[in-house]
């Protein structure tokens, strides 16, 4: 692939990157509505006979659950049984700290809301938010629009500074150094957020930890490109004299 082969490539990742970011940030509000009123929703004085936004705790029997360890793109999920038999369907985003020891026969509480098991309970206290719960959905959108944004703005700015650079070996160099540093601190940010999500951050936290990593890539970023473009121009320096000689010759 060409060099403006490449630069088209890395500039529709950027593009596509910098669009789910935005939806994923578009997403952060209504996400931090629906948890807020799910933890002020009341508690149902009966089971509910259809959806509503009071909280039902319901008795359930595990019938069944699977991991699906090794697989990709398969949530874990577990299916349950009500008192009268009726078999109630329920997946994770994640397996700990619930999901893993399900086992059949084991006694669980399910928290109904909008007519959903948005949070499960197991015998000894652990709760765990199922795929459909609404706890974390505000920082996994947070997290998200970081990620996209943080990759898709440096390879933006890369894949146009390769496009204008016209042959400049240096600025071609340079501008593949912006690329992979947004690559870079689009991955940390994951990271990031993997930990967040395992030690239960705070949403003002992970803006917080965002700003330090992208202080030091960016840090890292400006004096890479700029040692790159220096040793550019050296270089065609010394070409251009070197020619210089041979013509005088």
């Amino acid at each position: 692939m060409d060099r403006t082969g490449r630069a088209v490539m890395w500039l529709t990742l950027a593009v596509v990157a910098l669009l789910a970011g935005v939806a994923s940030a578009y997403e952060v509000r209504g996400a931090l509505e629906r948890e807020r009123e799910f933890h002020a929703a009341p508690t149902c004085a009966s089971a509910p006979a259809e959806a509503s936004r009071c909280v039902w705790e319901q008795d359930f029997t595990v019938r069944k659950a699977d991991m699906h360890r090794g697989e990709r793109h398969r949530s874990a999920e577990a299916e349950l049984l009500l008192p009268s038999g009726k078999p109630w369907r329920v997946t994770f985003r994640n397996t700990e700290p619930v999901a893993s020891q399900l086992e059949p026969g084991d006694e669980v509480v399910g928290l109904v809301w909008y007519g959903q098991v948005v949070e499960l309970r197991d015998a000894d206290g652990r709760s765990q938010q199922t795929s459909d719960g609404p706890v974390g959905w505000p920082e996994d959108r947070l997290g998200g629009a970081f990620a996209c944004f943080s990759f898709g703005v440096l390879a933006l700015a890369g894949a146009l500074w390769s496009l204008f650079a016209r042959g400049r070996r240096g600025h071609e160099q340079a501008a593949s150094v912006v690329r992979w540093h947004g690559v870079g601190l689009g991955v940390a940010t994951i990271l990031v957020l993997w930990v967040a999500s395992a030690g239960d951050w705070p949403l003002w936290a992970i803006p917080a930890a965002w700003g330090g990593l992208a202080l030091v890539f960016l840090t890292s970023m400006v004096v890479s490109a700029t040692a790159t473009v220096r040793r550019g121009l050296e270089s065609e320096e010394e070409r251009a004299e070197s020619g210089l000689m041979e013509g005088l010759r």
